[in-house]
């Protein structure tokens, strides 16, 4: 039994009441929010580590055992997201510092962030799928929370659109635990890796299948349920959206990876082909998508949907290589993709605006804003060597060794669309003049970069500089995590029958 699979949930908790109970005190807040955030990137490398050494970690809370009590465990997969949810979490918080206005401050931003951090904990560590939909209910409040924060109307009218179709995902999950528990007497996910293959109505089973497929789909942004995504994540303040881009849909990613490796294996299932083509269907209707907009984060909104596809199609192919591919790519894109949005933030407090037509100059007055740019933008569109273009190379090979060669052209081809629309903001934001600059190359009235937001965006492009350079200890990790998932009675036997 090990404590540490709580701990990375329970101290975000502990840290949000802190912050409620001296919500008037902004320095206080800070320093209790930064050592929070230090201490659950601390409490998920331990975890991790322990993972590597010791094998799959499994609480069993109130020491009552499977399947009857609450269950914890940290596979690979587990636990990297833990530690990569630290890293975000610290990297935001930080930067948030010089975003988050103190009256949103007051009214409670830290908090609500700090919820949100530990509902996405629990839902990476828990091992019962009620459990995954309570985190899920938890993650939901507090990220409508956020999104509301501030009372603007398109922050508004965004909130409803997400709160609305993440509803209705919730009542498809909450309608298929339903039933599983209907058909297996268990909820927990290792006991019912052993008790769903022997259920005699197979098509009762696979109607269920779908429901989560539908429900997962839509808290994913996967095609064509994603609609809801690029109409919200562009509204909220930059730390918010920071925080939504990177962890948010990577969470409905982990439930379908996490349920079709444990539950419902796609191997040799009709679903498989459903996954695939939705999963080249998101690509392409995600880049396009990007590629049709001028505004800095309604591009990279929509390019969270097609990174989703890739992730995606390393499920659907269900080889070793591929599941390994999807799991680099989290890691990869997570990053990443935090990172382009809260670059996006720095963007618009130099130029004043998110729109490409009002921006410019950004390379001539501040390079440094320009290469932090650069590194996460040519990360995503898989430039080499940094870390996408590993991502995707892995995918793209898995999906030629599996005789999806289409899948792997259009792989390809989103690559390429995606490298259009960086380049297109590039260009834009910053290679073109912008003439309402002042003599010291600032806009008139906008705030400086303070270095609360540029120490986290600089560390967050090292650190996708550094995963692309060193790739070997990435890559055994993916390849760890992907064989955990593709031979699932490991996580079952400690689950159930202690370590093995």
């Amino acid at each position: 039994m090990s404590g540490w699979t709580l701990i990375p949930v329970v101290l975000p908790f502990a840290v949000a009441a802190a912050s409620l109970l001296l919500r008037n005190r902004a320095r206080w807040q800070t320093a209790i929010g930064m050592t929070g955030a230090a201490l659950h990137l601390t409490a998920g490398c331990v975890l991790l580590w322990r993972v590597q050494r010791f094998g799959i970690q499994v609480l069993h809370v109130a020491s009552w055992p499977a399947p009857f009590g609450i269950t914890m465990a940290a596979d690979h997969l587990g636990a990297l997201l833990v530690v990569i949810t630290g890293i975000v979490y610290t990297a935001v918080f930080s930067y948030s510092q010089a975003d988050i206005s103190p009256e949103l401050r007051k009214n409670g931003y830290d908090p609500l962030l700090h919820i949100l951090i530990g509902g996405i904990s629990g839902a990476f560590l828990t091992g019962d799928l009620f459990n995954l939909y309570v985190w899920f209910e938890v993650m939901l409040m507090a990220s409508f929370g956020l999104l509301v924060a501030g009372g603007k109307r398109k922050q508004l009218e965004g909130g409803v659109k997400y709160v609305v179709i993440n509803l209705l995902a919730t009542l498809l999950f909450l309608a298929g635990l339903g039933l599983v528990f209907a058909v297996a007497g268990t909820l927990n996910m290792a006991h019912l890796h052993q008790v769903l293959p022997s259920v005699p109505d197979r098509g009762l089973v696979a109607a269920i299948s779908v429901l989560f497929l539908t429900a997962f789909g839509i808290k994913a942004g996967l095609f064509p349920l994603f609609f809801w995504l690029p109409a919200s994540y562009h509204t909220p303040p930059v730390s918010v959206s920071a925080v939504f881009s990177g962890l948010l849909t990577k969470v409905g990613v982990y439930a379908l990876i996490r349920t079709f490796t444990l539950l419902f294996p796609l191997d040799g299932a009709g679903l498989q082909n459903l996954l695939l083509a939705a999963a080249a269907l998101t690509m392409v209707t995600g880049v396009l998508g990007a590629a049709a907009h001028a505004e800095f984060r309604r591009i990279l909104s929509f390019h969270i949907i097609s990174q989703v596809g890739y992730m995606v199609l390393g499920l659907a192919l269900f080889t070793p290589l591929a599941m390994a591919g999807a799991v680099f790519y989290l890691l990869h894109h997570i990053l990443v993709k935090a990172n382009l949005f809260l670059v996006s933030g720095l963007s618009r407090q130099w130029t004043g605006s998110f729109e490409l037509e009002k921006m410019g100059g950004i390379y001539r007055s501040r390079a440094v804003l320009a290469l932090l740019f650069f590194i996460p933008a040519f990360s995503l569109a898989g430039f080499p060597p940094l870390s996408g273009f590993w991502a995707k190379m892995v995918l793209i090979r898995a999906s030629l060794e599996a005789g999806q060669f289409g899948l792997a052209v259009v792989a390809a081809m989103v690559g390429l669309l995606t490298v259009y629309s960086m380049s297109k903001i590039w260009g834009e934001a910053f290679w073109k003049p912008l003439p309402a600059m002042d003599a010291s190359g600032a806009v008139e009235g906008r705030r400086r970069l303070s270095a609360w937001s540029l120490a986290p965006v600089a560390l967050l492009a090292l650190m996708t500089v550094t995963i692309g350079i060193w790739v070997e200890p990435f890559v055994n990790l993916s390849m760890a995590a992907a064989h955990e998932l593709m031979n699932p009675e490991g996580y079952v036997q400690a689950v159930l029958g202690g370590s093995p």
